[in-house]
Order: structure tokens, then sequence, then C-alpha cells
């Protein structure tokens, strides 16, 4: 078992299936168990995916001043996480909507509050830090503080990396060198993946780059064993909705690479656990067991998961 601190953005999510995006105009549109609301956020689906595989994580977030902390724990649910490092210092908890349509295209409205202005109470957080293996950071404002921190301590860092822009990397420098592990999706990266891999770790140095490309797979990198390889998906599940699979896949190959070393085994399951997690509606359920984990990895690669 990991012990992981998981700092980063906590959301409530509404999603919506429509027959194409973009959407034709309709000024009534009813269809049954079209539209999900629940909790989600990067941080907060990787320290549930993270709990569902039997890690200690400590979640620290913020959340609007007059939010029902018990809204992040359905009853029915049977991982908890511990809501006491939410912090409710926002005006409003941020909101996100997801469109998205047959063909896995997904398009999403956001509204932050005022996220930005946010500023984490630090007090707390080095000795979870110093007790960790691991620390985990949303590129959002207020994780900036966590860097020295785990800096101080000598953890590895790993950076899920939302919606990378050229002309607001300078913005985020201080996440892109300070980490060891780097995730993005593509969905907003217009250059050839293999240049922009390249580019990222001739220019920070990182030590594994995951760039995840939806349908199609995605890339791995990594430094130390000179590996650069494209994976195709893998399919556990018929896909009902995308939404927080890059957070799931993250999750999952922080815990397998903690405890096996070895990026390639960790690729693998956490392509797994991510490609059954799509067939479930909401970014923050359908996790796979450990057991499942296991038994996919035979089944589809003819192989058990090596342990650390």
């Amino acid at each position: 078992m990991g012990k992981f601190v998981v700092a980063g953005i906590t959301q409530i999510e509404t999603i919506v299936k429509v027959n194409h995006i973009p959407v034709e105009f309709a000024p009534l549109t009813s269809v049954p168990d079209s539209i999900f609301t629940a909790p989600g956020g990067d941080a907060y689906n990787e320290s549930l995916a993270l709990k569902w595989l039997g890690n200690h994580v400590d979640f620290l977030s913020v959340a609007g001043r007059n939010q029902d902390m018990s809204i992040f724990n359905p009853h029915d649910r049977e991982v908890t996480i511990s809501t006491d490092y939410i912090l409710p210092i926002l005006k409003e908890t941020p909101t996100q909507v997801v469109l998205y349509d047959r063909d896995r295209k997904e398009q999403i409205f956001e509204d932050i509050k005022d996220l930005r202005e946010a500023e984490y109470r630090m007090s707390m957080v080095k000795p979870m830090v110093a007790e960790c293996d691991m620390v985990i950071l949303s590129n959002a404002n207020f994780c900036r503080p966590f860097i020295p921190v785990a800096k101080e301590y000598n953890k590895k860092i790993a950076v899920n990396y939302h919606s990378f822009f050229r002309e607001k990397e300078k913005y985020n420098a201080d996440f892109l060198e300070a980490a060891d592990i780097l995730y993005f999706s593509d969905d907003t990266i217009t250059e050839d993946p293999y240049e922009f891999i390249d580019s990222i770790a001739k220019t920070y140095g990182t030590e594994i780059i995951i760039l995840g490309q939806g349908s199609e797979g995605l890339i791995l990198f990594d430094k130390t064993r000179d590996i650069r390889v494209h994976y195709n998906t893998v399919k556990t599940n018929d896909v009902v909705n995308t939404a927080g699979a890059g957070n799931a896949l993250v999750a999952c190959f922080l815990h397998s690479y903690l405890e096996s070393g070895d990026s390639a085994t960790a690729i693998k399951n956490a392509m797994l656990f991510a490609s059954y997690k799509v067939g479930y509606m909401g970014t923050s359920n359908g996790f796979m067991t450990v057991e499942q984990l296991d038994q996919w990895r035979r089944l589809i690669w003819g192989e058990s998961t090596p342990m650390g």
C-alpha cells in the first residue's frame, strides 16, 4: 500500500449525453438517463481511484464556503475519502458541464469561480508530505506552494497538467520543472505528439511523460529506460462515457509504478483501469479492483502484475 498526498481541483460536474457535437438547436430535448451530476475534479477522482486500489490518501483541495461536504461521499459508494482537508474558502465550488456524443467527442464548459485566488493553509501540509511516498498535484495556483515542500522532503512529484497551451507554458514552468512524472491529454495540443514529448523532456529533464490520446491510446516516455512508445487502447468495457478516464489512468499508473518501479508494467495496468472506467457514467465511478486488474492483465497480455 502506498501513501499519497493529492492536491488539486474538486468540482461539481454535470455530464450530458447528446446526439452529436456541435449540438443542434432545439427548444426542448427530453431524453431519459442522459444527464448525470456528481462531484468530480482531477484530484478528487485520483484520490478515489487510489483509495479503491488500497492506498492511503491525504486529499487536499478547496471548495465553496457553503458547500455540503457530504456530497463527496455518497451513501452507496463502497470507498470514501476524508473531506477534512477540503478547505471551504471559495465563494462557490467550481463547476463543469461536459457534453459528449456517440463518437466520443466532448465539449467542456468550466467555471472555476475564484479558484485562482485561493490560498491553501500550508501549516498542515508538511507533516503529510514528510510521511508520504509521492505528491500528486494539479497545475492550479493554490498547489504551487506544495512544490518546495515536496522538494524539501525529497518526494517524487507527479503533475496532472490541465489544458496545455504553449502560450501559457511559462506560467506553469514551476510545475513542469519540478515534476518527475507528467501527464498530459492531447485535447489542446496541436503539435506532433512525439515532437511535443521530446520538447518537454529536453526542456525540463522530466523522468516520465504520459501523453493521453483518447481513443488512439497513449505515448509513454521514460528517460531512465530509454522508452518512447505508443500503446493502442485496450477494451474491457463498452464505452459509456470517457470523462475522467485520464484521471483514472494517472492514479493507477502511479499506484502500479510505486509498487513495481516499472513504467511499462504500470502503463499496462493503467490502460486496463481506464478502459474499465469508461464503461460507467460519471468521472468518479467504475474503478477496477486490484484483483480485476490482475485478471484482465492475464487475459490480455498473458502475464500477472509484478509486485515491487
